[in-house]
């Protein structure tokens, strides 16, 4: 039985620090060198999941921006991506110009992807994302709000406090249309409002994954509300100690927190006592 691991990465693979510890470094690579299908499914960009996931093998395509694409981490190709509509695009703008929010926008523009935002409406979390970017390639700043919009836009990253952010997910937290996601920003206090075409799930990139790699069996890993989907459509599942009820309400079973490794644990005990832990390839 040919078997695809899939973790999370903030709060379930890295620990407090925003690091893959050197046991989880060494640990799963040396079962990846064995033949274990290991990826990741992160909210995060490639640029983003590259700087904290550096020194861990990834030879097979990961999964970023919560399920909207999936990418080839060797060199970026994109093997499968979800976009907004136009149609889509006009209820986001119509309702973050109500609630007066300016969002991160990721968008593909002329071929390259792009991070764009309104120059003198940073808040304090948007000032601090792009404090942690400052060298980022994608950076698209502008002076005029109605330029945020071009291209094909994939993904839009909200942050502000609760009370603010609240009425955005309520907006389009029961729309078919879109998957939108509410959570505390792990390391800090503000809150991440993030909306996304409908398909853009972990769970529907997991399936393209398992599709593309012709596995039979899917084993993730996870801590937040983001993960649940993933959850629902894996044949195990574990939470790490530090994972929300919620998440652990609904997981084959709970793991050592990030922060003593769990993921990388689990594993290795797993992978040296049943045959699905390591794939002929």
């Amino acid at each position: 039985m040919k078997t695809l691991y899939v973790t999370d990465l903030d709060g379930t693979l890295l620990n407090s620090n925003t690091q893959v510890s050197e046991y989880s470094i060494n640990t799963i690579n040396r079962l990846v060198e064995q033949g274990m299908l290991f990826t990741y499914a992160t909210a995060r960009s490639l640029v983003s999941a590259s700087v904290v996931t550096k020194g861990l093998s990834a030879q097979i395509p990961v999964i970023v921006y919560n399920g909207a694409r999936v990418v080839r981490p060797e060199d970026g190709e994109i093997l499968c991506s979800v976009n907004f509509t136009k149609d889509q695009i006009e209820k986001v703008v119509c309702c973050l110009r109500g609630q007066k929010v300016f969002p991160l926008v990721y968008s593909d523009i002329d071929g390259c992807e792009k991070v764009s935002w309104a120059v003198n409406h940073e808040n304090t979390g948007i000032q601090n994302y792009l404090n942690h970017r400052k060298k980022d390639k994608r950076l698209r700043p502008l002076s005029k709000e109605k330029d945020l919009y071009d291209g094909d836009i994939f993904y839009f990253t909200c942050i502000g406090t609760k009370e603010e952010m609240q009425p955005i997910y309520d907006c389009f937290k029961t729309d078919n249309n879109y998957t939108c996601t509410l959570q505390q920003e792990l390391y800090r206090d503000e809150y991440w409002c993030e909306i996304m075409p409908r398909r853009a799930t972990k769970a529907m990139a997991v399936t393209e994954l398992k599709k593309l790699w012709k596995c039979d069996y899917i084993v993730s890993f996870g801590d937040a509300i983001n993960d649940i989907p993933m959850f629902q459509i894996s044949d195990e599942s574990y939470a790490v100690a530090n994972a929300v009820e919620e998440l652990k309400a609904i997981a084959t079973g709970v793991i050592e927190s990030n922060d003593k490794d769990g993921v990388a644990r689990w594993l290795k005990q797993y992978a040296a006592s049943t045959s699905k832990g390591i794939v002929s390839l």
